[in-house]
């Protein structure tokens, strides 16, 4: 902000204390006066900036969980059901962040996971995550887990993990999605995730390279911000060796789906 200058001598400033012989000189009183009065000019004009500087979140604790997925479909004529949910509590900087995934099929628990990650805030649109993870099907596992969350250039949301197993298996997960709001409540969202492992899982019928690959389209109608009921168009499958491993195994590596759901946040 430019410094406010000082306002106008009136008649009576320039000429005060001509009768003791200063005729036309600006006396102290007259300056004293003049500069009370920039400063106040200054201190009305600038409270409104020192106001809206000092107005932030602080050490405020807050809290966010988004059910991003809660879907059903039919595959291999089994009706399958599909579940995905993250949150976190904490400040602006420093954040416990956990997320679960899962499916079952039929009655059967085909898959599930579950993370719980310290969150620190290391860039404008980036954390740094780290934690643990434990998955319950389809074999119990515990992971080591280092990576980042945030949104990428193109407004593209990303994840990027590693996870480390107690059992020596070593994977990296990709994911990418990103908004596309046609209308107000209408929103179309491309996205894509894949596993790529650095060993060999027996157990998964996993081979080492990229595993597995989901990819597809989400289009959901805002009822409200909160609640947002969706299709999506899917194609999720084993890739390579990977599918090789499955068929011989008589699983179904993957193919094509269409999952009716509801998006919610608290």
């Amino acid at each position: 902000m430019a410094a406010a200058l000082p306002p106008a001598l009136s008649h009576e400033q320039r000429h005060d204390g001509q009768a003791g012989g200063g005729a036309g000189r600006w006396q102290p009183a007259g300056r004293a006066r003049a500069l009370m009065r920039a400063l106040l000019i200054a201190a009305v004009l600038a409270a409104p900036a020192v106001a809206k500087e000092g107005h932030g979140h602080g050490d405020a604790i807050n809290n966010f969980t988004l059910v991003e997925e809660a879907d059903l479909t039919r595959f291999d004529g089994k009706l399958v059901a599909n579940w995905e949910a993250q949150g976190w509590i904490g400040g602006d900087i420093n954040k416990f962040w956990w997320r679960t995934e899962g499916e079952t099929k039929g009655p059967r628990l085909e898959q599930s996971e579950f993370q719980a990650l310290y969150s620190r805030n290391i860039a404008m649109f980036f954390d740094l995550q780290a934690g643990v993870r434990h998955d319950i099907q389809p074999d119990a596992r515990t992971y080591a887990v280092l990576g980042v969350q945030g949104l990428a250039p193109l407004f593209f949301e990303t994840e990027a993990h590693m996870f480390v197993g107690l059992k020596a298996d070593v994977l990296f997960r990709l994911r990418q999605s990103f908004d596309l709001r046609l209308t107000n409540r209408l929103v179309v969202q491309p996205l894509f995730e894949t596993d790529i492992y650095a060993t060999r899982v027996p157990e998964r019928l996993i081979a080492p390279g990229p595993a597995i690959v989901e990819a597809g389209v989400l289009t959901r109608y805002e009822v409200t911000r909160r609640v947002a009921p969706y299709v999506a168009v899917m194609f999720e499958r084993r890739l390579g060796e990977s599918s090789r491993l499955a068929r011989a195994a008589g699983e179904n590596p993957g193919g094509w789906s269409v999952r009716t759901g509801v998006r919610f946040w608290l």
